[in-house]
């Protein structure tokens, strides 16, 4: 692969690891070469489509953060994918992308919001999803499945959110997963 090549041959030691699965291929690199690499992706190898950047949460390992960015290649019309990955600690910020990528500003906004992993050089580092001053980050793994308590009481519950009977429903079936999936409750 071209991009693969092109990679190692410009960056070399950044990148640790390479994996090639179902057409895709992944790139694992090191946290302070990740924002060149991505870079080069953009202005060199033609990756003009930042299509997701996401997050894992290790718990109990460290580094704790994994940072996952999806590209695609589509102006010249190849449909080539690449994801980059590398790892942060948890005291550690990720480099902003949006410098490069217009759509990476909400995508880190997201992760901020529901990780709480923080983008150095970020033009907008606030909330997305949850609202300004909620003061926990909901797909952590230490964040209880059950919720947690909110002293907001003009804001949120004050007790654990309730699931059961909310207006999107899983009805159990062993039908087809079409009928499996959630739907909106329709009230009465």
């Amino acid at each position: 692969m071209a991009t693969l090549d092109s990679l190692k041959k410009e960056f070399g030691d950044a990148i640790s690891e390479t994996i090639e699965f179902r057409g895709e291929t992944t790139i694992v690199v090191t946290a302070a070469s990740a924002k060149d690499i991505l870079k080069h992706c953009r202005d060199e190898l033609k990756f003009d489509y930042l299509v997701d950047i996401s997050s894992l949460d290790n718990l109990g390992t460290e580094p704790r953060w994994e940072m996952v960015y999806e590209l695609c290649q589509l102006g010249n019309g190849s449909n080539e994918h690449l994801r980059v990955k590398y790892s942060l600690r948890e005291d550690e910020k990720a480099a902003s992308v949006a410098d490069l990528w217009e759509t990476a500003n909400w995508h880190e906004r997201e992760v901020y919001d529901m990780m709480g992993i923080e983008f150095s050089d970020h033009p907008d580092m606030r909330r997305i999803l949850m609202w300004e001053g909620y003061p926990f980050y909901p797909l952590r793994k230490d964040f209880p499945l059950a919720g947690r308590q909110s002293d907001m009481p003009d804001v949120a519950f004050t007790d654990r959110a309730p699931l059961e009977g909310g207006p999107f429903v899983t009805s159990p079936t062993s039908s087809s997963t079409v009928h499996r999936e959630p739907r909106s409750r329709t009230f009465e």
